[in-house]
């Protein structure tokens, strides 16, 4: 809550989903005048309850608030509403935190500007009920500026991080953080499967997959300078040593009848670049294979 007295940025909201929600009830928490609307209004009512103000119209909602935070189902719902008649965007502060690629993102900023907006965009690395807490992550991307100048306001969402002047880069590090995520747990699932068949569950495998995880985390800070630097010496292992491991993993998983795709996409990625020549240097090497499209 506002503790000190200080005045508080208002703040509409627009789009009233799950996220939406979680957001708006965020701000009010912290103590920030909140205006709110949705195309069905009833999804505003625990919120009213609250104390926030359900605007008449989009038009409406954007006057109302210093800053105007947009969370839709996709850009082209963005685009409908806010360029619809009676929206007047001439001076407003827009942070869009719907879901979309870099691409739609670095459209909208051009959109917004045409319309007199300033325009961040964002990501949110979090679920809804971690909203308003230390543990949700949102990036911003966009003029420095106008992050800083509203960097306070935002912070009642989370913790507040900002990439850069490039609208793109909070959706690129979101899909970014996507790839880590879902890989994680696709290789915890595939373990789990392969355990399965000795007959350990997976909540025994999963303190022993943890600290694995957590020792390859580790690694990241001295791969990433061999990537940035292009020159990937092989330290601990070379590639063509982890490629034979690749294909004992293959086989194993054929042997006990577990799903072989991912080792066998992982280890077609390996053997390219090792008839690239890249056999002797170290695992990130890779980075090349993934830099391609389409597996060229």
């Amino acid at each position: 809550m506002n503790k000190d007295n200080a005045p508080r940025t208002p703040v509409s909201v627009i789009g009233l989903g799950l996220m939406g929600q979680a957001l708006a009830a965020a701000f009010l928490r912290a103590g920030h005048p909140t205006t709110v609307w949705n195309r069905t209004a009833s999804k505003a009512d625990p919120l009213v309850a609250e104390g926030a103000r359900l605007a008449p119209s989009v038009g409406d909602a954007v006057a109302a608030g210093s800053l105007t935070v947009v969370c839709l189902t996709d850009y082209a719902a963005v685009r409908d509403l806010l360029g619809a008649d009676g929206v007047d965007l001439d001076g407003a502060m827009l942070v869009n935190l719907t879901s979309g690629d870099s691409a739609q993102a670095r459209e909208a900023a051009r959109w917004a500007g045409q319309r007199g907006a300033r325009y961040l965009d964002g990501a949110i690395m979090a679920v809804p009920p971690a909203i308003g807490t230390a543990e949700a992550m949102i990036l911003h991307s966009g003029a420095q500026a106008d992050f800083q100048e509203y960097e306070s306001a935002l912070g009642a969402l989370g913790t507040v991080t900002y990439l850069g002047a490039d609208h793109g880069l909070a959706s690129l590090y979101d899909v970014a953080g996507l790839a880590m995520m879902w890989s994680v747990l696709n290789a915890w699932l595939q373990g789990t499967a392969l355990l399965r068949t000795a007959g350990v569950d997976a909540g025994t495998f999963a303190p022993f997959a943890r600290q694995i995880a957590a020792g390859v985390a580790e690694w990241l800070p001295g791969y990433a300078e061999q990537i940035d630097s292009g020159s990937f010496p092989a330290e601990v292992s070379a590639l063509e040593t982890d490629a034979r491991a690749m294909a004992h993993l293959v086989e194993e998983s054929e042997a006990v009848g577990v799903n072989a795709e991912l080792p066998k996409l992982i280890k077609a990625m390996a053997d390219r670049a090792i008839a690239a020549g890249h056999g002797k240097e170290q695992y990130p090497v890779l980075i090349e294979e993934f830099g391609k499209p389409g597996g060229e």
